[in-house]
């Protein structure tokens, strides 16, 4: 099969399109012919890109952990999903990934693909909805009448975000270069701060929960903004020691896989009220072009490299 590889630790530089072995499913597994595959700009800097569970080194290997594609096989063991049906959702960190011909997952992260988006959208909203869904709900617990305050909010995990809090009765401000202002407002952001022009800091104040998806200078001020008893969350690290409040919660966290979730996000995409936002799209053997560009920023949503017609 063709897929991305890397012989050794580096950034996109090193990505070659070549000839691999075909996976073969292990136990509770299914063989996925992947149609499309995404990815997190970041993940070639995760050590779980580089190794295994129990850290021994697994090079060459394949990036992206985000597929939709048709079921070819199962492994032993596999119940609940059949060959022939259309899946979408993630592979493990420690595995290769699907920015190939074919992958093998653990059947239990992985759903049904929404009938009414395409193979791409679906890959798109696979690991950008479930970090958004748990962000929202698992972890701040975000509730209608709240104010939630969106770093990145254009972005591919952002631009579901926005979706997500606006239908739960939130009112969403998101943050973000001045171009996406009209982009986020039509996702359903009640305000925008463009933050080459403001400090959002100054723009807002007293808002139930933040949702970072940027970190850094942006994640150490938004503690700032924050009611007493709010909830920072961050999907990129927690905020330096210095920038913590005493009566707010900061949390980071790692999207984890989920079955049930997956399910909910496709409810939503099928019916309309979730709008996937695919941001570029390219052929796998484009992929090293396409890791370097979405790491230069810039893009809104997600990148989906298409394996197959």
């Amino acid at each position: 099969m063709y897929a991305l590889r890397l012989h050794e630790i580096s950034g996109p530089e090193g990505i070659a399109y070549e000839q691999a072995p075909p996976p073969s499913p292990g136990i509770g597994d299914v063989l996925v012919r992947v149609q499309a595959a995404s990815f997190t700009p970041t993940e070639l800097s995760w050590p779980s890109t580089w190794v295994d569970r129990s850290g021994h080194d697994r090079r060459p290997v394949i990036p992206g952990h985000e597929v939709s594609g048709m079921i070819e096989a199962l492994g032993y063991g596999t119940s609940g999903l059949s060959v022939g049906q259309a899946v979408y959702g993630l592979t493990d960190w420690y595995r290769d990934g699907a920015a190939a011909e074919f992958v093998a997952v653990e059947a239990r992260n992985l759903a049904l693909k929404p009938a009414s988006v395409s193979h791409a959208e679906a890959a798109s909203c696979a690991l950008a909805g479930l970090t958004a869904w748990q962000g929202l709900f698992d972890h701040a617990q975000l509730q209608r009448g709240q104010t939630v305050l969106i770093h990145g909010a254009a972005g591919g995990v952002g631009s579901l975000a926005v979706q997500l809090a606006h239908a739960a009765g939130a009112r969403v401000i998101g943050t973000g270069h001045g171009g996406a202002h009209d982009f986020v407002g039509e996702l359903g952001a009640d305000q925008f701060i463009d933050v080459t022009v403001d400090r959002f800091e100054e723009a807002v104040t007293s808002v139930d929960v933040v949702l970072d998806l940027v970190g850094g200078d942006v994640l150490n001020r938004s503690p700032l903004v924050l009611k007493p008893g709010g909830v920072l969350i961050s999907a990129v690290a927690l905020p330096d020691h210095g920038a913590m409040r005493a009566d707010v919660h900061c949390r980071f966290f790692v999207v984890e896989p989920n079955r049930q979730q997956l399910g909910e996000l496709a409810d939503r995409l099928e019916s309309g009220e979730l709008q996937p936002i695919l941001g570029a799209t390219a052929p796998l053997s484009e992929g090293r072009a396409a890791f370097q560009a979405k790491q230069q920023g810039g893009t809104h949503g997600k990148t989906v490299l298409e394996v197959a017609a």
